[in-house]
Order: C-alpha cells, then structure tokens, then sequence
C-alpha cells in the first residue's frame, strides 16, 4: 500500500510541476513585451516628429521602450527592405505609409504592401499647396499665370514617383494646366520656394506654416475634401472649384508573418494611444488628423489606395512591370 501512494504522490507531483511548466510558457508567451521595441521612420521632417511622439505613446502603453530609428532614402525603400531582411515580429515593426504603393509602383521595391501585416492606422495628413507671398496672391493668380505661360511653373516634389509628386499631379491636372516637376529632396520645400527656384510645391502644413505667419510664404489651398483642424483658414481645392481629394495615411506595420498575439496586442495599445488626449494634443500642435483604423479595416484602407496610386503611376508613366 505504501508503494502505491508513493507512486501516486510521484505521479501528482510530476503533473503538477508539467502544468506549471506549460503555463509558465504560455503566460510567457501572452507577455510580450518583455523587452524594446524597435520602430523604423522611413522619413524625416514631420514623419519623423509624428514617429517619435507615436513611439513615446506606445512606449507608456506597452510598459517597455518602443524605440523610433530613423532609416531613410529611396522614398521609404531602404526602411520597408531593412523590415523585409528582419525576422516577422511585433519587436521590428514600421511607420508606415502610402510609400509602400508609391515605392513598389515607382520600381523602388521588389515587392508591395501584401508583404506587410497592418497593424493599425494612426492618421491622415493633408497636403497644402504653397507658394511665395509677394509672387502669388491666391489660386485664381498661379493658375492665371499657368494657363497665361504653359510650361513655365515649376513645381517643386520631393522625388520623382513620391508621393507629393502623384498629390501635386492630381491638383495640377484637376487646374487644367501643365508645369514642370523639380525634385528637391523631403524638407526643403520652403527653402527651395523662398530661394525662388521653384514657383510652388505641395507639401506638409508643418513645413509652410511659421513662413506662411511670417508673411514670407502663402498657403493657398489644402487638397483634402474638408478644411484641417491646424490650419482653418486655408480653403480646401474643391471648394475653390477643383475635384481634389488626396490625404496621406500612416501607421503601424510589420512583416508578414507576425505572431497574432504579439500584433493583437500592439493593435490595442496603438488603439488606446490614439484615444488619448495626449495624443489629440500632439495632432493639433503638429498638424495632422487622428484617423485610427483597426488591423482589418487599415488592410482594407491600404489595398484600396495602392489601387488608385497604381493607377496614378500608370497614366504619370512612372509604373514598371514586375516580374
């Protein structure tokens, strides 16, 4: 009789000792993140404002160090292939944006967003139109001198297929008049008008505005189909007449492949940042548009977009073939 108790007592003994292992691993499992998280910025200026202030958000709402690193060139190619090269996990993930369509349409990567998993959208940024103050007074005078002087506005973007160059295309073709397109390189828009070196560009409200106050530069129409919240005073193109409606949206992702526990939770702490009045806040100050999106519903967003930036890309002759 003793010996079968004392084999019952080994047996339960090594049961519960196996349950405890097994549940230590899942609870494991179920903690990320037990460690930084690293965040690629694929551009600089105000994505990079905007990248670092999501960073530090998500940083208080995962309880370890979400940390942004700047990886820039090719028009957000080197940070989406740095991605690419790494292991699918919720610890390496992107900021990302319609650069991925722009960049994979444009021949700048081998592949396109379905390499990706969405994680969630943080936010929509509208473009503005600007332009030197004592040069152009309002829209009607810089489309006056297009139609008056065919060819001869130059049209600043930051790179050839990016996405200020299909933005600026769009208005531009919209106007009915015909420019010529000078790449400048991302942040030098204001530089580049003020130097007089290019007539006009399409770019960031941030980039323009302490100029636009100073009376140095002129913000003439936003290209969104309602006015923003950070600056009210600039029409929108559509109400100046035009059929315009182009945003940019960024947000979280990572390569295909993440585990779904480890994107379920960044999806909800991106969900309860974006939530937060802290981060109304920054929108506000900086000058872009809450617009949070789930994991689903940013997939959606995403695929609808690279439909219409392919076909951009295509009528502009900025589309390759890819094999």
């Amino acid at each position: 009789m003793n010996k079968i108790k004392k084999i019952c007592s080994f047996l339960v003994i090594s049961l519960f000792i196996t349950m405890s292992f097994f549940g230590t691993k899942s609870w494991s499992q179920d903690k990320f993140p037990t460690k930084a998280v690293e965040m690629t910025i694929l551009f600089g200026g105000t994505a990079k404002t905007i990248g670092e202030v999501i960073a530090d958000g998500l940083s208080k709402e995962l309880k370890q160090p979400v940390v942004g690193v700047s990886r820039l060139g090719a028009g957000g190619a080197t940070g989406y292939q740095y991605i690419q090269s790494r292991p699918a996990t919720g610890y390496e993930i992107v900021f990302n944006s319609n650069s991925i369509s722009t960049g994979y349409h444009g021949g700048s990567t081998p592949f396109d967003y379905k390499a990706f998993e969405p994680i969630a959208g943080m936010l929509t940024e509208v473009p503005v139109l600007a332009v030197k103050s004592d040069k152009f007074k309002s829209l009607k005078e810089l489309i006056d001198y297009a139609k008056n002087n065919p060819g001869k506005l130059n049209v600043g973007i930051s790179g050839k297929g990016s996405f200020t160059h299909l933005a600026s295309a769009v208005a531009f073709n919209a106007m009915g008049v015909k420019v010529n397109y000078i790449p400048y390189g991302d942040g030098k828009a204001p530089i580049e008008l003020l130097a007089g070196r290019i007539d006009a560009a399409i770019q960031w409200p941030n980039q323009f505005r302490s100029f636009d106050q100073a009376g140095q530069l002129k913000m003439l129409a936003v290209t969104s189909s309602k006015r923003i919240k950070s600056d009210p005073n600039v029409p929108t193109m559509q109400e100046l007449g035009y059929k315009v409606d182009v945003t940019m949206w960024r947000g979280l992702a990572a390569k295909k492949g993440i585990p779904e526990n480890e994107l379920k939770i960044l999806e909800a702490a991106a969900k309860k940042y974006a939530e937060s009045a802290a981060y109304k806040d920054a929108s506000e100050k900086i000058g872009f548009e809450v617009n949070f999106l789930n994991s689903k519903d940013f997939a959606k967003k995403i695929a609808e977009d690279d439909a219409i930036i392919a076909k951009l890309s295509n009528e502009l002759g900025l589309k390759e073939v890819k094999n």
